[in-house]
């Protein structure tokens, strides 16, 4: 490794493969080449974009997102199997850099797994790391659960897997088990025991069960690994992955004592953010560090008082490092497309001629029924003309009558196939009933598995941002929607979910998981 590389740290992008192994944050064909493309944009240098031998679906998504790529690595994952590593390799070799990433579970329990002797192990190492090595020149190599496995037998598999030709060896806290101080003296060990460890990258890959993946991943770094392992908002399996936010923006508030650098367009962040949270329907909690809606939100009066005369009183970083505007949008119901245009450039959403006439359309709309028009408002308004479309339910009026102490009722006309229908039903609440009605016009066995209701801005008059998640037949889809009229959001998110479920039904379920596999983190 340079002098020069020492001080640059690759941000290896692992939220199309780790971070969609979240239950239900599936997402569609289109929705990983939308977020691999944003990924692109925003500088990260290495995407792993799925793991093609897992299924069809993920077989098409990671060789189109390779093909599209123009400055990242593509990487695919693969298990310690020549199969595997060969279908990886179909999978990303039309990408300008191509990368198979291998892995088997090394620790004594992962060991008896595929009830491997140690020797067996080393032996299966050494000929896929070869196996990948001789397909393409770029190979990272894993042993899962690295944190938990003997330092003896780990120094060995490494050595093993770097002479077999590995460029790059990641250590994965599979289980989120360690701490900073262990995570630091693991990469310290590996670098100073194993023969040829100063000509590789070491990378660092963690897991949040004990609230420490970001901590872990940055002793890792100050120990000399060079490449974190994470994903955007933190999505992950159980407790999620080290966050790319936190890390990137850790080492460049914190360059003071973390002199490392990385190529992230940092701008970027808030509205990737949002994309993902979108599309996988794993909403952002409030006090998320860095992309949080509180993450820049002063309320208490001496903090307040701070920042009205000198916002470094109480913000270590500007909300425009990251991509926030920091003020309300002065726009109104009497304002044009131009300033519109202008609004959402400076939110970092770039929309055609047809997208923005269907936002401009929204934005009127909203503009006469809210007194004040928030960046968060538009951005809500993004995203439902970015779910909605020509599909084949779509909600034509819907009228709820609540009764105290009696059943609420819904009145819902919709079209079905093109065909108009009607009904009126009654339920446990407004929620209940018009759920109840669009099932009884479109009869299905989706099972609802999240119903969340977030707040875009304050006030009575503020939009609802209404998730819905559904399974059926192991299909999982997710909806989302923005109104100000929560139960109409709903209505919609619903709906939005069941038109997902429909479009996937058709396509026979190629974009499911269709073996078992254990993941790398």
């Amino acid at each position: 490794m340079t002098d020069q590389a020492k001080d640059r740290v690759y941000i290896f992008d692992t939220t199309l493969r780790d971070g969609e192994q979240s239950p239900g944050a599936t997402m569609t064909h289109d929705e990983k080449l939308e977020i691999a493309e944003l990924l692109d944009e925003m500088g990260v240098d290495i995407i792993e974009a799925g793991f093609p031998i897992a299924s069809e679906g993920d077989f098409r998504a990671v060789s189109e997102i390779a093909e599209r790529s123009k400055n990242s690595v593509i990487c695919g994952l693969a298990r310690a199997q020549i199969n595997d590593i060969d279908r990886c390799w179909e999978a990303v070799k039309h990408a300008n850099r191509p990368r198979i990433h291998t892995f088997i579970g090394t620790s004594p329990l992962h060991r008896a797994i595929p009830n491997l002797t140690m020797d067996e192990m080393a032996d299966r190492i050494h000929e896929t790391v070869t196996h990948a090595r001789n397909l393409c020149d770029n190979v990272q190599w894993s042993p899962m659960d690295a944190t938990r496995t003997e330092h003896d037998y780990l120094c060995r598999v490494v050595e093993i897997a770097i002479k077999a030709g590995a460029t790059t060896i990641n250590i994965p806290d599979t289980v989120g088990y360690t701490a900073p101080r262990e995570s630091a003296d693991l990469i310290k060990m590996l670098l100073e025991r194993v023969p040829g460890a100063d000509d590789i990258i070491f990378a660092t890959h963690c897991h949040n069960d004990l609230g420490m993946a970001t901590a872990n991943s940055l002793a890792a770094v100050e120990a000399g690994a060079r490449q974190i392992e994470c994903t955007i908002n933190g999505l992950g399996e159980r407790a999620g992955n080290t966050a790319l936010e936190e890390v990137v923006m850790a080492l460049k508030v914190r360059g003071d004592i973390m002199p490392y650098e990385t190529h992230i367009d940092t701008k970027k962040i808030m509205h990737i953010s949002r994309r993902v949270a979108t599309v996988s329907g794993f909403p952002v909690q409030f006090n998320k560090a860095i992309v949080g809606k509180n993450a820049f939100a002063h309320e208490s009066g001496i903090h307040q008082d701070g920042m009205l005369k000198n916002k470094e009183t109480f913000e270590i970083m500007r909300p425009e490092d990251v991509g926030l505007a920091g003020t309300s949008l002065p726009l109104g119901k009497h304002s044009g497309r131009a300033a519109l245009r202008a609004k959402l450039k400076d939110l970092g959403v770039d929309v055609g001629d047809n997208q923005l006439k269907d936002i401009f359309v929204r934005f009127k709309d909203l503009a006469d029924r809210k007194k004040e028009v928030f960046d968060e408002d538009i951005l809500a308004l993004v995203t439902a003309a970015m779910t909605d479309g020509a599909d084949h339910l779509e909600i034509v009026s819907l009228k709820v009558v609540c009764g105290t102490g009696g059943p609420a009722e819904a009145t819902l006309e919709m079209e079905v196939g093109g065909e108009e229908k009607s009904c009126v039903m009654e339920g446990d609440g407004p929620v209940d009933a018009t759920f109840k009605a669009v099932r009884a016009l479109y009869p299905n066995s989706a099972r609802l598995q999240l119903y969340q209701v977030n707040a875009v801005t304050e006030g009575t008059d503020a939009q609802a941002t209404v998730s819905v998640r559904l399974e059926e037949d192991g299909k999982i889809a997710t909806g989302q929607s923005a109104d100000t009229d929560t139960v109409y959001a709903s209505a919609k998110a619903y709906v939005n979910a069941l038109n997902r479920l429909h479009v996937r039904r058709s396509k026979t379920g190629t974009d499911q998981k269709e073996i078992s596999y254990k993941d790398v983190g």
